[in-house]
């Protein structure tokens, strides 16, 4: 059994703020540590700089410098690889490289991007770091086809890029939900692109007619914003509020289907859990979120609010039919979006790595 190294720069899998970093980085530490293989979450220093603050850059680089010097002394002696989640150019892995090159260790990074116009900029050192940084890594796992674009643009050397779909910390799927409820919306209510969805949705939802009813699921510092754009719509909208997975799971077997236009989502965990209910789903068709969608007819970002209503429309007007794309978006998710081949595919490719560095 490998003991691995775990590493978020940009977020800890401990922080209390849900978002769906977080819950990947879980995921990914459960799926790593499934076949019995020990995961240590080595550091939580956090090295995120949202605005492009060159003071900031130069703080963080000096803590990580601290961090680095700590764990080439202290990380214990059988570790066996390092696994970086997410190294981009807002919170580059400035640990886990000079750790593994001091120790002789394989270095592996999931969920990483290339960024080739940052390196000009207020982010350019940052930019260099998170290059450099997927310069070293062995192997480089990617979640969506979007991502690998730049990531073989950019390739070093003979690295590995290996796909490791976006996937649900579960081995079995929940029971198969009837279709037959509200529509659902679930969605963090941030401003940026969070809020952009939601008045997306807002658009979408003027263009309906006769009976219809929606439940949003999420809470955040633009509730207010939220609250503003559904208070047309009177009773036919019902905001939630937060709710905690259970609960989430719940709603998920009383809703018909699942709506969420998915500005700018690097994909959206969301969509999983949805479809693994049996839940079909109305999203646009857009890079990393069509990664996790099954196979049907979303519409284009060009069509904007007249698209999204449309596809709202026909699911709503449909009968068994609705169950049978839930139940095929099921399949799909059963098919590539669990944590069994999550675990199957990172160790089929990270065990004959540790042969070839004993």
């Amino acid at each position: 059994m490998a003991r691995v190294a775990f590493y978020a720069p940009m977020k800890s899998p401990h922080s209390p703020t849900p978002s769906g970093d977080r819950e990947m980085a879980r995921n990914l530490i459960t799926a790593i540590a499934a076949e019995g293989d020990h995961v240590d979450l080595v550091s939580e220093l956090r090295i995120y700089d949202k605005h492009g603050d060159s003071v900031k850059q130069h703080a963080l680089r000096a803590a990580a410098e601290a961090e680095t010097q700590r764990l080439i002394a202290e990380l214990p002696q059988d570790t066996s690889i390092w696994v970086t989640y997410h190294n981009y150019y807002k919170a580059p892995d400035l640990i886990g490289p000079q750790v593994c090159a001091a120790r002789q260790i394989p270095y592996v990074q999931m969920e990483s991007t290339r960024a080739s116009s940052r390196l000009k900029g207020p982010w350019a050192g940052f930019a260099q770091s998170a290059h450099k940084a997927s310069d070293a890594a062995n192997v480089i796992f990617y979640h969506t086809a979007n991502d690998l674009i730049t990531l073989e643009r950019d390739r070093f050397g003979t690295q590995a890029l290996v796909e490791l779909p976006p996937f649900l910390p579960i081995r079995d799927l929940p029971p198969q939900a009837a279709t037959e409820g509200p529509m659902l919306a679930v969605g963090m209510m941030r401003y940026g692109d969070k809020l952009a969805s939601y008045q997306l949705l807002a658009a979408a939802l003027t263009l309906l007619t006769g009976d219809w009813r929606l439940q949003i699921a999420g809470d955040g510092p633009a509730r207010g914003e939220v609250e503003a754009l559904m208070a047309p719509f009177g009773e036919k909208v019902t905001l939630l509020g937060q709710l905690d997975q259970e609960s989430l799971g719940q709603l998920y077997q009383s809703s018909g289907f699942l709506v969420w236009p998915g500005v700018n989502e690097a994909y959206g965990m969301i969509y999983l859990e949805a479809q693994a209910a049996g839940l079909p789903v109305v999203a646009q068709d857009r890079p990393g979120v069509r990664d996790v969608l099954s196979p049907s007819d979303y519409p284009s970002v060009e069509q904007a609010a007249r698209g999204l209503a449309q596809r709202m429309r026909t699911l709503l007007q449909m009968g068994e039919e609705r169950g049978r794309l839930g139940s095929e978006a099921r399949q799909y998710v059963a098919d590539r979006h669990l944590m069994p081949g999550a675990t199957r595919r990172f160790w089929q490719t990270i065990r004959p790595l540790l042969e070839d560095s004993a």
